[in-house]
C-alpha cells in the first residue's frame, strides 16, 4: 500500500469547533494532514482519502485528532463568513 501525504496550515481569526474535539478551540494556527491510500490502475491513478488529522498544540503536549474534512471546511467557512480573514496556508 502506497501512501500520499499532504500537509498544511490553516489559520483560525476567531476561536471554533469541531465535531471531533470537546468544546471551543482557541483562535490561531493548525497543522494539517491529509493522508491518501494511490490506487493504481489501466487508464489513471486515483488517490483515496484514508485520514484527516489535525494537530492540536497546548503548552507542553500536541494531541493528533483524526477530523472529518467536511467538518474542517464547514468551520474556515465561519470563520471567514464572519469578516475574519480564515484561511489554508501551504
Amino acid at each position: 500500500m502506497t501512501l500520499r501525504t499532504t500537509r498544511s496550515t490553516v489559520n483560525f481569526t476567531a476561536p471554533f469547533t469541531l465535531k471531533a474535539l470537546a468544546g471551543p478551540q482557541p483562535a490561531g494556527l493548525y497543522d494539517v494532514e491529509t493522508e491518501e491510500e494511490i490506487v493504481e490502475g489501466n487508464a489513471r491513478t486515483v488517490y483515496i482519502r484514508i485520514a484527516t488529522l489535525l494537530y492540536v498544540r497546548s503548552p507542553g503536549m500536541t494531541r493528533t485528532v483524526t477530523i472529518d474534512p467536511d467538518d474542517l471546511r464547514r468551520a474556515l467557512a465561519e470563520d471567514d463568513a464572519a469578516g475574519r480573514d480564515a484561511s489554508i496556508l501551504p
